[in-house]
């Protein structure tokens, strides 16, 4: 049984269609699912990037893209007020709601449904003690070891090659984005292009360095 780290912040409409796909994308497949909340936000800053909501043009066709594939996997989705928004609270209410950081579906759920569905400010705090009422976390959001955790979480994941979200890690191997869930699938299935071309894909030489 494969173990597949799933790793994530609900800030991403992305995260949110794939972890809605995930069931049906691995029925049949024997695994272990766990789930680390990342603070997105810190990956590009590590990479000196923006995020697509930042830049203009690519921020229109993302809204535009996940609102179609929404439609297309059956997933309700509405658009929160505002995008993007300040994750922080929403992610270490998530870390807190087990001891190890890593909370169970449910919990992922629950928020991720609190972001993306009814159309609501994500970030309102007026809203935020409903969803800590509901979920009942094991520990408290503003407590220190639950901001190491989420801060070590993130840590881990741009360690191990993560650059966005939602990313899967199984073996060595990196998936990243909802697109990747069929590519996950034929890994996890034993497809021998593996082997040889994932690698071999690559190993392409860089040219020009910007």
């Amino acid at each position: 049984m494969k173990t597949i780290t799933c790793y994530l912040d609900f800030i991403s409409p992305y995260a949110y269609l794939a972890f809605e796909a995930l069931p049906k994308s691995l029925m049949g497949v024997s695994h272990r699912m766990v789930y680390k909340p990342v603070l997105f936000a810190a990956m590009l800053k590590h990479h000196g990037q923006l995020g697509p909501a930042e830049i203009a043009g690519k921020r229109e066709w993302t809204y535009r893209q996940v609102v179609w594939q929404a439609k297309q996997l059956g997933v309700a989705l509405d658009m929160p007020q505002a995008h993007p928004f300040n994750p922080l609270a929403l992610l270490r209410l998530a870390v807190a709601c087990s001891v190890d950081g890593e909370p169970n579906r449910y919990v992922c759920e629950t928020i991720f449904k609190h972001v993306w569905q009814g159309g609501a400010a994500a970030d309102d705090a007026a809203r935020l003690p409903a969803l800590v009422q509901t979920l009942s976390p094991q520990r408290s959001v503003d407590a220190s070891d639950v901001k190491d955790q989420l801060k070590a979480n993130t840590e881990e994941a741009i360690a191990r090659g993560v650059f966005g979200v939602p990313t899967f890690c199984v073996d060595d191997k990196v998936f990243w984005g909802l697109d990747s869930l069929p590519m996950m699938r034929a890994y996890l299935d034993g497809d021998q292009w593996f082997d040889t071309a994932w690698d071999a894909a690559a190993s392409i030489q860089q040219g020009i360095k910007r």
